[in-house]
């Protein structure tokens, strides 16, 4: 999140993931259903959503999601909707910022969006508010959905995933192809790369 130059800083790319959701076909068939209910069936219990956006993951945790997010617009719009989220100097100043606070982490549509190196930093600057022996879950796209944005950077796949997780001390808990399977990631720009793991030490 901390990456200016992938352009998810831009008041602009708040304005495009706005646009995105108030599509007539994504409201009248309700098409976050499906994932709605997946992220509802892992049970995360109190979750830091890193990368919340405009907080589309926020309204499937509610009301067990907090958001923190670089784009101060997106933050303003999650906020008008009612939910939780807060730029990462502002929620450095809430109490929520302490060691072990969360249940779980979720970091969905967010890692792409920059290096490994700095995708293992971001989470890793995080870690401490997850308590120990709680999930983190990392969410990216498939090929089909890797190129619908150009503000993507890195191609991160189930071994690039596991990769990351091996870097911060993550253990490697399942991975999912979602909502389909990983054939169709070619071809359906929703397939997702999903993988949870568990803080297992008290300190990363």
């Amino acid at each position: 999140m901390e990456d200016e130059a992938s352009g998810t800083q831009d008041p602009e790319y708040a304005r495009r993931l706005q646009r995105l959701s108030a599509r007539w076909w994504r409201r009248a068939f309700d098409v976050q259903a499906p994932y709605r209910r997946y992220l509802r069936r892992l049970d995360l219990g109190l979750t830091l959503d890193l990368g919340c956006g405009i907080g589309r993951n926020l309204r499937s945790l509610a009301p067990g999601g907090i958001g923190v997010d670089h784009n101060v617009d997106a933050v303003a719009l999650a906020r008008e909707a009612g939910l939780q989220a807060y730029t990462p100097p502002d929620f450095e100043r809430t109490a929520y910022a302490s060691p072990g606070r969360f249940d779980s982490l979720l970091a969905a549509h967010v890692l792409e969006h920059m290096t490994t190196d700095e995708a293992v930093a971001l989470v890793g600057s995080y870690l401490q508010y997850v308590r120990p022996g709680g999930r983190v879950v990392m969410i990216t796209p498939q090929e089909a959905g890797y190129r619908t944005d150009r503000t993507h950077r890195t191609f991160l796949d189930f071994g690039a995933l596991e990769a990351l997780a091996s870097r911060l001390n993550l253990e490697v808990l399942r991975r999912d192809s979602f909502p389909f399977p990983r054939a169709l990631g070619r071809l359906f720009p929703y397939n997702e790369f999903v993988l949870i793991a568990r803080r297992t030490t008290e300190r990363q």
